[in-house]
Order: structure tokens, then C-alpha cells, then sequence
């Protein structure tokens, strides 16, 4: 019983925000009547995924986070490049990397079958994300519903996304320019507790830390030996070779993310610096670590809430935007 109770608690917390008038718009029975077997279809096909691709989980979810920090919650993600529009897909922090697009079309695919032109790909990306997460073993929660697909993606946008090499403090800055605090931050950086990273997203920790031709001191020495054993020095165009974030469960949402920053096997910088940059600000998240890596249950109970909050950036509602027949393209 105590999962239902975190989503309780997490749609309390949402209730109880300032300022979020985008939250009133959306509802968890927004497809009750109209395809009441929304939630049921999108399991199913990220279940058919999982079993071929375990990595699709993590995949997932990081679409709705990159969907989300760009135009707010639209799918414009989604979209492919036209002659006259450049796709968020080819920005940096996405090309090479985003993936699980063919999922989300299925899971479109199989909607428009049973539910034709209702279901947009702005909440199938949300329900994905949550079904993930679950399926992982993480929290559950009732997903607010009623958003609308934008009609243009954002390639500038989508290239200011926040970057693991970031300081901490910018990173905190780009968060609550959305309206998500301290503890969103943490909480929703814990998603790292699923998923791989290449090594080209943390190889200057390892060889040239800040420009000092040194590791970065804060790694934990056995585990900076592993990692450089993964991601060697010389290795022409980039090592794009996958490496756990979560070294000890890398396939199950718990708290033990937290716990490896405690012990300093952070991965990404902007793991670790929730801890340890403490002239970038990391006074306001070092207690929050602590919490997490101390009760998985609060941990739980705050990215719950800290995912709705998200999914509530700015989404298009009522006669906004569209719902796209093929979420690449704008009808």
C-alpha cells in the first residue's frame, strides 16, 4: 500500500504549489472516456521493448526530461528535421545519444489504432516515462493528462539542455528557471540511478579535470582505476563506450545512486557535485543527498512529485497546439 500512498503525497505537493497554472489544466482522468485504456496499451508496448532492450527503460525516460526543458512539455522532441525546421534530435546533448524513438512510435501506433487522433505524443511521452520508471522498480504515481503537441521544435532550446559538465550552480539555475527547487534537482538527478553514459560525457574527469592534466580529486581512486580501464585516453573520435551510472544496481530505480556519491563514485561531474562543489553552491544539495541516500522511501516520495511538477512546464492545453497523427511530424 505504500506506493499508492506516494503518489497521494506527491499529488498533494503539487496541489499546494504557487504559481503553476498550467497544473489546473491537466487531469489524471483526462482519457477516461475517451480511451480509457491509455495507461494499459503504453505498459504493454515499453514491456515488449524492455524484454529485447533493457536499456530502454532509462532511454525513455530521459525523452520526456529532454522533451520537457525545451518548449515545455510538446513533443517537439519528436519531431524530424523539414527543409525549413531543424529537429531537436541533431542538438548536441541528443544526436548520438537520445534514442528510444521507434518505442514511442509504436506505443502511437497502437493508440491511433484503438483510440484514432486522441492520444498526443506529448503524454505518451509522460506515461512512458512513468511506466518506466515503475517497471524499473521506482515509484509510482498518477500522471496528469491533457497535453497538446507543439507545431515546431526548438534546435536552439534544445542545445542550452543541461550538461553533466555544467557547475553545479548553473545547473540548479536552468532548474529553477522551470520552477523546480533544490530538492526537484536532486530528486530528478536520481534518475541516474538507471541507465549507461559514454565515456565522452566524463572522460575529463578521468585524464584532464578543469584543465589540470589530473584527475578529478574528488573520484574514488579504485573506481577512477576501473573507469579509466573502460574509457582509455587515446581513442580517436571519441569513446562512446556505455558505462553504468549506477555502478552497483544499474538496472533497478533505487537509492543506491546517493549512496554512491557519498562514497564518491559519482559518475557524471554533475553527480558528484552535488556533493563535493561546494563553491558552486552544493551547501543547498548536500543534505538532500544525505536524506535520499538515508530513506529510498523519501527519495521515492520527492521524484514523484518532482516528475510532476515537470510534466507541467508550460504544456499546451485546450485548443493549443495539436494532436499529431505520427508524432515526427506536424499534421
Amino acid at each position: 500500500m505504500a506506493v499508492p500512498a506516494m503518489a497521494v503525497a506527491a499529488l498533494f505537493a503539487l496541489a499546494a504549489l504557487g504559481g503553476v497554472a498550467e497544473a489546473q489544466q491537466l487531469s489524471t482522468a483526462y482519457y477516461d472516456g475517451s480511451c480509457p485504456h491509455v495507461y494499459d496499451t503504453v505498459r504493454r508496448v515499453v514491456q515488449e521493448a524492455r524484454a529485447s532492450d533493457p536499456r530502454i527503460l532509462a532511454s525513455l525516460l530521459r525523452l520526456h526530461f529532454h522533451d520537457c526543458f525545451v518548449n515545455g512539455c510538446d513533443a517537439s522532441l519528436l519531431l524530424d528535421e523539414t527543409p525549413t525546421m531543424r529537429s531537436e534530435k541533431a542538438a548536441d546533448p541528443n544526436n548520438g545519444s537520445a534514442r528510444g524513438f521507434p518505442v514511442v512510435n509504436d506505443i502511437k501506433a497502437a493508440l491511433e489504432n484503438a483510440c484514432p487522433g486522441v492520444v498526443s505524443c506529448a503524454d505518451i511521452l509522460a506515461l512512458a516515462a512513468e511506466v518506466s520508471v515503475e517497471l524499473a522498480g521506482g515509484p509510482y504515481w498518477r500522471v496528469m493528462l491533457g497535453r497538446r503537441d507543439g507545431m515546431t521544435a526548438n534546435f536552439d532550446g534544445a542545445q542550452d539542455l543541461p550538461n553533466p559538465k555544467e557547475a553545479l550552480n548553473d545547473l540548479k539555475q536552468k532548474f529553477a528557471d522551470l520552477g523546480l527547487d533544490d530538492t526537484d534537482f536532486v530528486a530528478l538527478q536520481g534518475a541516474h540511478t538507471i541507465g549507461r553514459a559514454q565515456c565522452t560525457s566524463f572522460q575529463d574527469r578521468l585524464y584532464n579535470f578543469s584543465g589540470t592534466e589530473r584527475a578529478d580529486p574528488t573520484l574514488d581512486r579504485s573506481y577512477l582505476a576501473a573507469l579509466r580501464e573502460s574509457c582509455p585516453a587515446a581513442v580517436s573520435g571519441g569513446n562512446t563506450r556505455l558505462n553504468n551510472l549506477d555502478p552497483a544496481t544499474p538496472d533497478t530505480f533505487d537509492n543506491h545512486y546517493y549512496a554512491n556519491i557519498q562514497s564518491n563514485r559519482g559518475l557524471l561531474r554533475s553527480d558528484q557535485a552535488m556533493l563535493s562543489a561546494t563553491e558552486e553552491g552544493a551547501a543547498s544539495t548536500t543534505p538532500i543527498v544525505a536524506r535520499f541516500a538515508d530513506s529510498q522511501t523519501e527519495f521515492f516520495k520527492s521524484f514523484a512529485t518532482a516528475m510532476i511538477k515537470m510534466g507541467n512546464i508550460a504544456p499546451l492545453t485546450g485548443g493549443m497546439g495539436q494532436v499529431r497523427r505520427d508524432c515526427r511530424v506536424v499534421n
